[in-house]
């Protein structure tokens, strides 16, 4: 976890691959977003250290950090500082999809100690597509950018720049649950037939047998499946970020799990294995 420091010294975190990391913002570019630089280092002492002299060589952009700054500028500033650094691929895509297509271009504009509310996020915040799905943004979406500008603001009350956070308290669209549809007999059996018709016939079929996603379906390996036993184990994904493919762990702990493959599968994926 990163350690909580004053505001301009920058932060210190534990990465995965155990090395201490340290990062500051040394300015900004012409959009207002900041400009960061980070400092790796095999103890925390040693990285705190080495911030110390990059703050001394590049200087802590601080002076645009106060209370009556737009708020644009400080989801940027926070969100490349504090959170973009310890969140994966992935996560950074939906988080950057919300602050800069959303929240930036709605209410960026207005001091961050005057902000009270975003309504105008749902009433007129949708930017590409409005002759189609209209001006406003779909509930689910005001609450996700609901969630990222709280977490905003959290961090301006830790540091000083706001006395409470505005975002706490404030009333998002209900949560509205949708009643689960699922296929027929019949519509798998015509479903099933044009898979094997194009060739995904045995990804489907473990799909529809397990309940596994997309991404662990394609990450696996003929090694996480024991024929003898029926064991499958799941410890992998593929995601898709930007165009590219990348191979990761799953998200949760929970993710990584076995499941037991009736013996009918068993036998089709034993048959497909000799075919590829």
């Amino acid at each position: 976890m990163a350690k909580r420091r004053k505001n301009g010294d920058g932060t210190v975190r534990l990465r995965k691959d155990g090395r201490w990391e340290g990062r500051i913002v040394i300015g900004y570019d012409e959009n207002s977003k900041p400009k960061t630089k980070n400092v790796l280092a095999k103890t925390k002492l040693e990285c705190t250290e080495k911030l110390e002299k990059l703050k001394e060589e590049c200087g802590a952009a601080t002076e645009r950090i106060k209370p009556d700054m737009p708020f644009g500028e400080w989801i940027n500033f926070w969100y490349q500082t504090y959170c973009k650094p310890s969140i994966r691929l992935t996560t950074q895509t939906c988080y950057e999809n919300r602050v800069y297509k959303h929240i930036i271009p709605n209410i960026g504009k207005t001091s961050l100690n005057k902000l009270t509310c975003y309504a105008k996020i749902k009433k007129s915040g949708r930017l590409i597509n409005t002759e189609i799905y209209g001006e406003g943004l779909s509930d689910r979406m005001v609450r996700a950018c609901h969630a990222v500008c709280r977490s905003a603001l959290e961090k301006a009350v830790q540091d000083g720049l706001i006395r409470v956070n505005p975002a706490v308290g404030c009333k998002q669209p209900p949560k509205k649950s949708r009643e689960m549809e699922v296929l027929t007999r019949e519509e798998l059996q015509r479903f099933l037939i044009q898979a094997k018709a194009e060739g995904y016939y045995e990804l489907f079929l473990l799909e529809l047998g397990t309940g596994m996603r997309r991404g662990e379906i394609l990450a696996l390996q003929w090694d996480d499946l024991n024929f003898n036993t029926g064991e499958l184990h799941i410890r992998r994904q593929v995601y898709a970020v930007k165009g590219e493919l990348h191979i990761s762990a799953p998200k949760t702990k929970t993710s990584v799990r076995t499941v037991v493959l009736p013996a009918s599968l068993i036998n089709i994926l034993a048959e497909y294995k000799k075919s590829v």
